[in-house]
């Protein structure tokens, strides 16, 4: 499955400007040594993060995207910098449990 075809399934918004990568599972968590230690190459990110310090860990981890749930506001300096490294900044007003589960639904499980 691609970025692409997880925002048109589960309606995410797109924030930052980016390529569509594969995606290779899923990784949640709102720590970002947690994510530093534990994400792979092509997961997507599930977080209520929004500060700019998420974009260099994405990069870091090489994230698939960033998926910020809750409907959190996030800010245009981390919209811009997430468009400088080519990563996906989605959003989505459901909160965390309800989108894990429905990556779940469509076979995005962790690796």
């Amino acid at each position: 499955m691609t970025t692409e075809e997880v925002i048109s399934k589960l309606g995410l918004n797109s924030l930052s400007k980016f390529e569509h990568r594969e995606v290779v599972g899923v990784f949640v968590s709102d720590m970002l040594s947690d994510v530093m230690a534990g994400a792979k190459s092509g997961n997507l990110w599930v977080t209520v993060q929004t500060h700019k310090s998420i974009i260099p860990a994405a990069n870091l981890v090489d994230v698939s995207a960033v998926i910020i749930t809750g409907g959190k506001k996030v800010p245009q300096e981390t919209i811009d910098l997430a468009t400088q490294h080519d990563i996906a900044i989605l959003v989505t007003e459901l909160p965390t449990f309800e989108l894990v589960g429905k990556l779940y639904a469509l076979g995005v499980v962790t690796q």
